[in-house]
């Protein structure tokens, strides 16, 4: 095993690579982040990775949604994504849920870290008050057009911050997703592994009109509930 994580060993040592099988996440939507998420996590060494998403894939997701390939119209993109996952690293055991976040909470299973790979609103809500409830961290990420938001929730709650509406997205393009992706990873990943994270600030990127990438980082304030 420590032959096939060797570049990351070479990070971390061989005692916190094999802290991470004992870990367990959940990826809560398998679609652009979510596909890009099985890849920049999916080869890292976590024990388990939960992929819930009740969708299947269509034709217009797959230049953005990049584990998903022509043909695979129609099945389901978590158990495309879990199959993905472990054909690139046998280290690691990926389970798919074919249901909604609210009918994966029922199942009771108990993850170290939830990772948000939705796209609208109401989801992310229903992931905070989760979180809050079980005393859960979690890694937000949004993407919209050639922006994207990212924080690594503890003691700020969603939920406060934001107004929990429906909302049609604009365009998109597929860097910007794999961007935030991994950025998210990123945070995950130093998370599990006992690396510090800045937690509760909040980070948005852009590109301006000049097409400069912009990064402005804002802290949160503390959860009153």
């Amino acid at each position: 095993m420590m032959d096939y994580f060797h570049r990351q060993v070479q990070l971390w040592g061989e005692e916190t690579q094999g802290l991470l099988q004992s870990k367990r996440i959940a990826v809560i939507g398998s679609g652009g982040l979510g596909s890009s998420l099985a890849f920049a996590l999916g080869s890292s060494g976590i024990g388990e990775i939960h992929m819930v998403d009740f969708d299947t894939v269509s034709n217009h997701n797959i230049h953005r949604q990049i584990a998903f390939k022509m043909g695979d119209e129609g099945k389901f993109k978590a158990e495309v994504a879990a199959e993905l996952i472990e054909a690139r690293c046998p280290f690691v055991k990926a389970y798919s849920h074919l249901c909604r976040f609210e009918d994966f909470t029922l199942k009771n299973i108990d993850v170290d870290l939830i990772i948000d790979a939705t796209d609208n609103l109401p989801s992310r809500g229903e992931i905070n008050a989760y979180a809050k409830e079980k005393g859960l961290p979690w890694v937000y990420g949004s993407v919209e057009a050639f922006n994207g938001q990212v924080c690594f929730f503890k003691d700020a709650s969603f939920s406060e911050l934001f107004k929990i509406t429906q909302k049609t997205p604009a365009g998109i393009a597929a860097p910007i997703v794999m961007h935030i992706a991994s950025l998210q990873a990123n945070l995950a990943l130093r998370y599990l592994a006992g690396l510090s994270v800045k937690k509760d600030y909040l980070y948005y990127l852009f590109f301006n009109d000049e097409g400069e990438l912009v990064t402005q980082k804002f802290m949160l304030p503390v959860s009153a509930v």
